[in-house]
Parts: C-alpha cells; structure tokens; sequence
C-alpha cells in the first residue's frame, strides 16, 4: 500500500473544505458530499394496460427520460437507463396472472419478491457494481485509473498534505478510508417500476361494498344516507388514474477490504501498466450491490380542461417518483440527503415540497468538521430547526413554470432557529 500512495495518485487527498458559490441564477451551488444516485426504470409493459391508451404508454416512458436528475444526488448513470421485466424473468401462466392482479397484501409482496429478482438478475448481468467502482475511479479503455472524479465531488484540496500522503503515513492512509467512506460508499441504484391504474374499476368496487353493508342497515333514512355517501365517494374518485411507483433501492458495498485489495492488486496509472492488474479488476467477484429496501408511492392523475395529456403525465411521473425518493430517504438512514444552509437572515436552505418538507417539518443541524489528527471526517449535530415557510420545488412542466420568482434572489424554504451558512441540514424522522 506504501507504493500505491508513492505513485503521487492521491495527491488530490488532502483537507476538505466546504466551498460555497453562488450561480447568476442565485441558486446556490455549495460542494458539499452527496451521496450518488443511479436510478433505472424497470419497464413491466405496458404501464397503461388498455390497449387504448398506448399513446399514453408512451408519454410516460418519455417523462421518465426527460425528467430532471434529483438535485440532492450526483449523477451516477451508466450506460443502461432501463430494462424489461420479461427479458429477466420467465413466468408460467399462472405467475403471469398472479402478477398482473392488483388486490391483496400477500400477492403484493410475490410481486415484489420477482420485481426484486428481475432487478438483481440484469444488477449482476450488467455488472453494475463494477461499473460504478470503475466511473468512480475514471477508468479508461487501457485499465488506468485517476483520482479526478474523488477530487471533484468531495472538494479534497491537494496542497497541504502531500508530503505526508506521498510518504504513505497513517494520515494518508485514513483520507483514502475517508474517501471511501463519504463518497465511494455512498452509492446507490435505485430500480424504478411505475403502473397507471383506472380509478373507475376501484372506486366502482369501493362503491360496492359500501351497499352491502348499507343494505345491512334496517332504518331506511340510515340506509339511504349510507348510499349517498357511497355515491358521493364514487363520483368523487372514479376519473382518471392512480399512478403507483415503487422504488428498490441497493447500495454499492464498499469497506477496507474491498478498498486495500483493489489499491493493492488492482490500481494503475498511465505510468505503471499491468496487463494481469487490468485483467484482475475485470475478472474480480468483490464488487456488489446490496439490497437496502424498497417503498411505494400513489399519487392521483386527473385530466382537465387547459392541460394537455403530456403535460399531466409527465408531471404525475416525476412527482411521484421524487414522492418515493423522500419515502426511502425517510424510512433508510444511509439514504438520507444534506442539504447546505445558503444564507442565514433569513436562515434559507435549497430543500422544500419536492423533497417532503411541510411546515413545521425538524431538521438537525449538523457540522461538518475535518479532524486534523486523524485525517478523517466527522459530522456533529449542533442544534435544530423547523421549516416556516416552505419553497414549491416541486416538478412542474409547461407554462407554471414562470412562477418561480425572477428578481435574482436564491429560491429554498426558510427556517426558524439558528445556524450558520454553509452547516449542513438533515430531514428528522
């Protein structure tokens, strides 16, 4: 390992800082550590069953291309934005009839289970996990390898420690753990499956079973009531579609052995080439993906008079979609975001609707601090706030879109409580 921190590759290592910088916009633009985000559309076609609404099928499949990456995440991507739940999976015909029923919590978690496998299969037939270490590592066609992408994204400045990172001592040693740890580790693929549902054929059922048990009731008057609150419900959400989005979510494996066998066996720059190094990272079994946990979403979509069919769906794709984000976010503490205090009277940081924040909603305050002694970072929880007026970052196509304000000020919610510019907020349970 001596020699690999000789080779002068981590030169780039050194003290972090937290840089911040603002856009002409007046959107803030602090490099800050971000987890990464590589998210994949599991495709169960089609996403409208009816085959009338093919044209609709294809609407949705275009708003998940074009939707914007989510802001709290690098950018993460390979080569692959979806696969086709047939092309994994094999179903006889009883399974295939099982999975395209919609009722029922026990068949709901069959489904999952063959989602979650059609998932795993194409992870490990694209070799994901591999890929992902070799954009961290900005791989090249000859098997080299550079720091450059580490550098970026965790704003390591490569002039104060080098003499001692190129010595190979233990300070070293623990700023390439945390690299690791703040960044490498903090990978993730997210699997996305969405379905458009009728709410007609639900509401009509609801409908149903609410004159069953209103025929149960012997008072007319009370029967009649019963019926027309039946009715009122029905007529009240039987328009349009749900959109159901589910999301799986896997985290790349990344620890101090994964990390001193690829540094020792694996690592080489332009001046030291290894036809059997290039051939080991190829061949090497240690790279995974691992199965964090999954969450769903529904959201309504209703068509209306003044909006065009697009328009909705689009929409209703990405936001619901940005829905199951904060769900995960919420429910898995790997998986949560920071977000960076831009301005302090008033207290404003760049999160809001679009990232589940309501009025009232608690977030901790937290530091982040290098320590000079070990050469690693450490976060320390401060204090607490809670959103008081909350920004509407959520996504919005057309027209609308000129409702965000256009005086130059920094758009994101405001804060009551105390905390400094450039300390770092997260979303509270």
């Amino acid at each position: 390992m001596r020699n690999f921190l000789k080779t002068g590759i981590i030169l780039f290592l050194a003290l972090v800082t937290v840089m911040p910088a603002f856009s002409q916009d007046g959107e803030s633009d602090f490099v800050y550590r971000r987890s990464s985000l590589y998210p994949i559309l599991l495709e169960t076609d089609p996403v409208f069953k009816d085959p009338a609404d093919a044209d609709l099928n294809t609407i949705v499949m275009g708003a998940y291309g074009k939707a914007p990456f989510p802001d709290k995440y690098n950018d993460h991507r390979l080569e692959w934005v979806s696969f086709k739940f047939n092309d994994y999976i094999t179903l006889s015909a009883a399974e295939a009839k099982e999975l395209a029923e919609d009722d029922g919590k026990e068949k709901g978690r069959k489904k999952d289970q063959k989602y979650m496998q059609a998932s795993e299969k194409f992870l490990a037939d694209k070799d994901v996990a591999r890929g992902m270490v070799a954009k961290w590592f900005n791989r090249q066609e000859d098997g080299t390898f550079d720091m450059s992408l580490i550098h970026e994204r965790g704003a390591y400045n490569a002039s104060t420690l080098e003499v001692e990172l190129a010595s190979g001592s233990k300070r070293g040693m623990a700023m390439l753990k945390d690299a690791g740890e703040e960044l490498i580790k903090n990978s993730f693929v997210v699997v996305n499956r969405m379905r458009f549902v009728k709410n007609e054929p639900i509401a009509r059922a609801t409908r149903d079973i609410a004159y069953i048990a209103a025929n149960q009731i012997k008072n007319d008057l009370a029967q009649m009531a019963a019926k027309t609150a039946a009715d009122i419900l029905y007529n009240s959400t039987k328009d349009g579609y749900s959109v159901w989005t589910v999301s799986y979510l896997y985290q790349l494996e990344w620890n101090d052995e994964i990390a001193n066998n690829f540094y020792m066996n694996m690592w080489m720059d332009k001046n030291s080439i290894s036809e059997e190094r290039k051939n080991l990272f190829e061949t090497t079994d240690i790279f995974k993906l691992n199965f964090v946990g999954f969450e769903k979403s529904k959201s309504l979509v209703l068509f209306s008079v003044g909006k065009s069919k697009e328009m909705i769906l689009t929409q209703a794709t990405v936001r619901n979609i940005d829905r199951t984000y904060v769900k995960l976010q919420k429910s898995f503490d790997v998986f949560k975001t920071k977000t960076p205090i831009i301005s302090e009277d008033p207290l404003l940081a760049p999160v809001g609707m679009k990232d589940g924040v309501k009025k009232g909603t608690k977030f901790d305050v937290v530091e982040m601090i290098w320590d000079e002694k070990e050469g690693v970072t450490t976060y320390k929880t401060v204090g607490k706030v809670k959103a008081k007026q909350v920004w509407d970052n959520r996504y919005t196509l057309g027209e609308e879109d000129t409702k965000a304000e256009e005086d130059g000020t920094v758009k994101g919610t405001i804060f009551k409580g105390k905390a400094k510019r450039g300390m770092l907020l997260v979303q509270r349970k």
